[in-house]
């Protein structure tokens, strides 16, 4: 028995052996999926009960969601898994035994023969094949990890850059049957000013309704109502509209995803904000916000309860935040922040910066008013040199009397531009302007002489900036309608064309709410998805759909066109 263990041992730790079967398992091995003991009767994983795929192909990035969706139901206990030749290549296991048997006895009538073929089957069985199925195992789940993180950073970073409507009064409305839309009013600057509640169930409080909604517009210099796309919000949109047009009111009526909504009506943050208010009306706050704002409302929320990835509860939840944190700090750096009115949630995501410094800023700004140039930033506690250079950039000052503080120019370049506007004959104000912009490009003098101090791409940067000071980076606001004649999902007929909003793009396609409670979903491939979703989630850009019913519990779309 000791000798055949020490057989097996080495055997087992032959690195030759061992690469002939992880080549043999990752080009001709699969993925076997069977129907587990415990499956649910019409279960969500039943097109995976008799299944099987060679594992080179989950190894693909277009199909490695397949594997986060089976290895969930093996998770729910749904589906058996194994990894093997499968009905494609039977003789795979019998292969790799006889590759073990040559080289544990070349000589099959020997009288050891017997001991030493059972020490190859053993050491195969026993000990190699779980190793290398555990590694295949491990190199689809970390190629889906990262390709499903990789498409909610995507996702996630389209939403937040989503159009914003701008700094005006705006009515957000949180949709209820039973106890009534709530309706929170928040200024131009987005701060809370009234809360009330409406009800539609009757004529008499559908009357009584019309006459609050047009008394608030008329009275609160209302530019747009925002409502919320959960439980009967396209029926408070329609309701809405036609109120406003029996009042001739021209206010745009915009659908606003909840996604992750409530769970900031609930945190901690919420609660800081608003303490004497009900979680519904805070819920409000959040929908009339994210209409002005969207990236300024979504940093409060956590980007894993916004909901716009696939499988996001299969991956490493480490590599997920941290791939997410990233994504959110780039998206507030790429925008830039106005140092006066930006919250502690927003300052925070600014480079350098972080928690306690984003607190001291908006401390000092309570305390001594608003800051008047960035320089004023050297005021704040800790607020090093080092921390300026990260952040200064990033920070706008509108305020200021140096134009240049209100554009994502660095005051190290200040100098530079400075020398240029005198030698101009221009003001700082002047030089941040498309004409004189034109003129540095036109002048050899001048482009070269701020080509040699600034460096060719930073020279590039900073003209981008002077055309456009103060400018967001963002698409313009357009607003978004779906048809009218579509609530529910039995509105839709064969060949209906919906405007829709592209919600989520994944690997296999993209899911677009048409209004119906339901996103339509279509099969694409990667490109012509992307496509999609950069047309669609831009708030009034939308992806066209041609949709259709496809039987009365499922609903698909097809055929998608981009509509810009």
């Amino acid at each position: 028995q000791g000798a055949t263990d020490i057989l097996i041992e080495r055997l087992s730790e032959n690195a030759d052996l061992r690469l002939k079967v992880r080549e043999k398992i990752f080009a001709e091995g699969g993925l076997n999926v069977g129907k587990a003991e415990k499956a649910k009767p019409n279960s969500k994983y039943e097109m995976y009960f008799t299944y099987e795929e060679k594992i080179e192909n989950l190894l693909k990035k277009e199909n490695s969601h397949r594997y986060l969706a089976i290895r969930r139901g093996w998770m729910e206990e749904e589906l058996t898994l194994s990894i093997g030749g499968g009905s494609k290549h039977p003789e795979l296991e019998s292969d790799l035994i006889g590759t073990f048997e040559n080289e544990a006895c070349t000589k099959r009538d020997s009288m050891v023969a017997p001991v030493l073929l059972k020490a190859a089957k053993l050491a195969l069985k026993a000990h190699v094949l779980p190793s290398i199925e555990n590694e295949a195992h491990k190199a689809m789940k970390d190629l889906a990890d990262g390709e499903a993180i990789q498409v909610f950073s995507e996702n996630l970073k389209k939403l937040l850059l989503a159009s914003p409507f701008g700094p005006k009064a705006v009515v957000g409305v949180d949709p209820g049957i039973r106890t009534g839309c709530k309706v929170a009013v928040v200024n131009d600057s987005g701060k809370f000013v009234a809360d009330t509640v409406i009800y539609l169930q009757t004529e008499d409080q559908k009357s009584k309704a019309k006459e609050l909604l047009k008394s608030i517009v008329e009275t609160g210099g209302i530019r747009a109502i925002a409502v919320g796309n959960g439980t009967a919000g396209r029926e408070t949109e329609a309701f809405i509209r036609a109120a406003l047009k029996e009042a001739n009111l021209t206010v745009p009526v915009v659908m606003v995803s909840e996604s992750g909504a409530s769970v900031y009506s609930a945190s901690e943050v919420a609660r800081e904000e608003f303490p004497e208010l009900d979680l519904t009306v805070r819920g409000a706050i959040s929908i009339a916000r994210r209409l002005q704002d969207p990236l300024s409302e979504l940093v409060k929320v956590d980007p894993k309860a916004i909901g716009v990835g696939q499988y996001q509860h299969d991956v490493s939840p480490n590599s997920l935040k941290k791939s997410l944190e990233l994504v959110v700090d780039t998206c507030v750096n790429s925008v830039g922040v106005n140092l006066n009115t930006a919250s502690y949630h927003l300052l925070k995501r600014v480079s350098g910066i972080g928690e306690a410094l984003a607190k001291s800023i908006v401390e000092v700004r309570s305390q001594k008013g608003l800051f008047k140039s960035r320089k004023e930033l050297q005021d704040v506690p800790r607020f090093s040199t080092k921390t300026f250079e990260q952040a200064a950039g990033f920070l706008r000052v509108p305020e200021s009397e140096n134009p240049l503080d209100n554009t994502g120019v660095h005051p190290e370049r200040y100098s530079a531009l400075e020398e240029i506007a005198t030698r101009m004959g221009k003001s700082l104000k002047e030089l941040a302007s498309r004409d004189a912009v034109t003129e540095i490009r036109n002048s050899k003098d001048f482009s070269n002489e701020l080509k040699e101090k600034l460096g060719e791409l930073t020279y590039q940067d900073v003209l981008s900036e002077l055309e456009k000071p103060g400018r967001d980076p963002r698409e313009s606001f357009v607003a978004f309608s779906y048809r009218d004649d579509i609530f529910e999902l039995k509105d839709v007929k064969p060949e209906m064309i919906c405007p829709g909003i592209v919600t989520n793009v994944t690997n296999f396609g993209a899911f677009v709410d048409v209004g119906v409670h339901q996103d339509g979903f279509g099969f694409h491939d990667e490109r012509s998805a992307r496509r999609l979703f950069e047309a669609g989630i831009r708030q009034g850009k939308s992806g066209t759909r041609r949709a259709w019913r496809s039987s009365p519990s499922q609903y698909e779309t097809g055929r998608s066109t981009a509509q810009t």
